[in-house]
C-alpha cells in the first residue's frame, strides 16, 4: 500500500522539473535573440561613397609644354690623324745624326732637322759638276772671241759671201752648242745642290712622331722609311650615324671648285672648310679624362659613302689642337673610339618629355578629368635622355609619370598632390577601407 502512494508524488516532481528546464531554456534563447537583435540595429554602415573614391589610383604628373627643343646625337666615333705621312729620303746614304726627338711620342715643329745623311759623295758630286760648269764658261768665252774674230773677217768679205753662209762664218753653231754645254752645266751644279741639300731632312709641318725606323749608321735609300709623323694642328673623328638622323645636322655650305691665279695655301684650305653654321660637337671620354671632362669639335661634312660594314653614314668632325698643347685640354689618342654628341638642327612646335614616359607602342599616358587615357604619340626625333612629340599631346596635358600596376583606359586617377577639402585623413581611409 505504501508503494501505490508514493508513485503519483515521484510523478508530479518529474513533471515539475521537466517544466522549469523548459522555461529557463525559453528564456535563454528569448534573451540571445535579443541580444543579437540589439547587435544588428546599432552596427554602424561604411559610406560606400567615400570609399570608392579612395580606390582611384595615386598617380604623379608633369605638364607638357609645346615649344622649340634642340636635340643632341650621341654617336660613337673613330679618332684619325688629319696629316699623316710617312717620311722618307730622297737621296741615298749613312745616317750621321738624328734629332733628339726624333723619337716615338716626341713633339717636332716645322723646319727642325731630325735626319742627317752623310753628305761625303754629295759634295764631291757638286764638286765636279761646279768645275764642269767652269770649264763650260771657259770654252763658252773662247768661242765668243772666235766669233768675235770671225766678225772681223766677215766685214773684209763683205759682199762676196751670201746669207747661207754668213752665220757658218759667224761661228753661230758653234755658240748655240756652248751655251747649252753652259746651262747643262749649271743644271748639274743644281742638282748636285739639291742633293747635298736633301741629306737634311726636315720636318715638314709641326708634328709628333709615331715611329722611328733608323738609327745612326742605318744605309737608307731613296724612298725607305725614316718614320711617321702625324700632325698638331687637327684631327679627325669619323662619327658613324643613322640615315634617318641625317637631316637634322647641320653641315657648313660647301664652296664651289674654282680656279684661282694664285695658289691657295694648306691654313686657307682649312679656314674655308669650315664655316659658321655647322653642328657642334662635344666629345668626351670617361674612362681616359673623367666623367665631367669633355671637349669641343665641329662638324665638317658629310662623307659620300656609307661604311661597308654598319651600313652607317659616316661624318668628319675636325677637332683643333688635338693634343691640348695650347689650350691644356685632355689630349686625343688615334684610333679610338669616342663619345660623340652632334648638336642637331632645331626642332619647332613639338612636346619634349623623358624617353622613359613613351610607353609601349609609342603611347603616352595622360590624366585626363581625374581618368586615365592611352593616346598614340607621333615621335619626331629620340636622343639619348628625351623623346619630342608632334602629334597626341596637347600643350597643357597632364602626362602621368608613374608605373601603373592596372593599365586600362578610363580608370581612376589621382594627384598625389592633391588638396582636395573632401580628401579623408589617412586614419580615416584606413578604417573605411577596412
Amino acid at each position: 500500500m505504501n508503494e501505490v502512494s508514493e508513485q503519483p508524488e515521484g510523478t508530479r516532481f518529474y513533471w515539475l522539473r521537466l517544466v522549469v528546464n523548459l522555461v529557463v531554456c525559453t528564456a535563454i534563447l528569448a534573451a540571445a535573440a535579443y541580444i543579437v537583435i540589439l547587435i544588428n540595429a546599432t552596427e554602424p554602415t561604411a559610406q560606400k561613397l567615400n570609399s570608392m573614391r579612395k580606390s582611384a589610383a595615386l598617380v604623379e604628373t608633369i605638364v607638357a609644354h609645346r615649344g622649340t627643343y634642340r636635340p643632341k646625337l650621341i654617336v660613337l666615333g673613330t679618332v684619325q690623324s688629319a696629316q699623316r705621312i710617312q717620311l722618307s729620303p730622297l737621296v741615298s746614304g749613312q745616317v750621321l745624326e738624328l734629332a733628339k726627338d726624333f723619337e716615338p711620342g716626341g713633339m717636332v715643329r716645322k723646319g727642325d732637322l731630325l735626319v742627317r745623311i752623310d753628305p761625303a759623295d754629295f759634295e764631291n758630286a757638286l764638286s765636279i759638276s761646279k768645275s764642269e760648269l767652269a770649264q763650260a764658261k771657259a770654252s763658252m768665252e773662247i768661242e765668243e772671241a772666235r766669233q768675235r774674230l770671225a766678225e772681223k773677217e766677215l766685214k773684209l768679205l763683205e759682199g762676196s759671201i751670201d746669207e747661207t753662209n754668213r752665220g757658218l762664218v759667224r761661228r753661230e753653231p758653234q755658240i748655240a752648242s756652248m751655251k747649252a754645254q753652259v746651262s747643262a752645266a749649271e743644271a748639274s751644279v743644281d742638282r748636285a745642290e739639291l742633293n747635298l741639300d736633301r741629306t737634311y731632312v726636315y720636318a715638314p709641318f709641326d708634328a709628333q712622331v709615331m715611329s722611328r725606323m733608323v738609327n745612326v749608321g742605318s744605309q737608307v735609300t731613296v724612298g725607305g722609311e725614316l718614320g711617321q709623323l702625324v700632325g698638331l694642328d687637327e684631327y679627325w673623328v669619323m662619327a658613324a650615324v643613322p640615315m634617318r638622323n641625317l637631316r637634322w645636322l647641320q653641315f657648313p655650305e660647301q664652296q664651289p671648285l674654282s680656279r684661282s691665279e694664285s695658289n691657295p695655301t694648306e691654313s686657307d684650305y682649312h679656314s674655308e672648310s669650315i664655316e659658321e653654321g655647322s653642328s657642334k660637337v662635344t666629345l668626351r671620354d670617361p674612362d681616359a679624362w673623367g666623367q665631367e671632362v669633355a671637349r669641343s669639335a665641329q662638324v665638317a661634312r658629310l662623307i659620300g659613302a656609307l661604311d661597308e660594314q654598319t651600313r652607317l653614314a659616316r661624318v668628319l668632325i675636325t677637332v683643333q689642337d688635338p693634343l691640348g698643347l695650347k689650350s691644356g685640354e685632355p689630349p686625343l689618342i688615334l684610333d679610338t673610339l669616342i663619345e660623340t654628341e652632334i648638336e642637331c638642327k632645331p626642332i619647332e612646335d613639338v612636346i619634349r618629355i623623358d624617353r622613359e614616359l613613351i610607353r609601349d607602342d609609342d603611347t603616352v599616358w595622360v590624366m585626363k578629368n581625374d581618368k586615365l587615357e592611352i593616346r598614340q604619340a607621333e615621335i619626331e626625333f629620340r636622343d639619348a635622355d628625351y623623346a619630342y612629340v608632334r602629334r597626341g599631346l596637347e600643350h597643357g596635358d597632364e602626362v602621368v609619370i608613374t608605373t601603373l600596376a592596372t593599365v586600362a583606359p578610363g580608370i581612376g586617377l589621382r594627384k598625389v598632390n592633391s588638396n582636395d577639402s573632401n580628401d579623408a585623413s589617412p586614419d580615416e581611409s584606413s578604417s573605411k577601407t577596412e
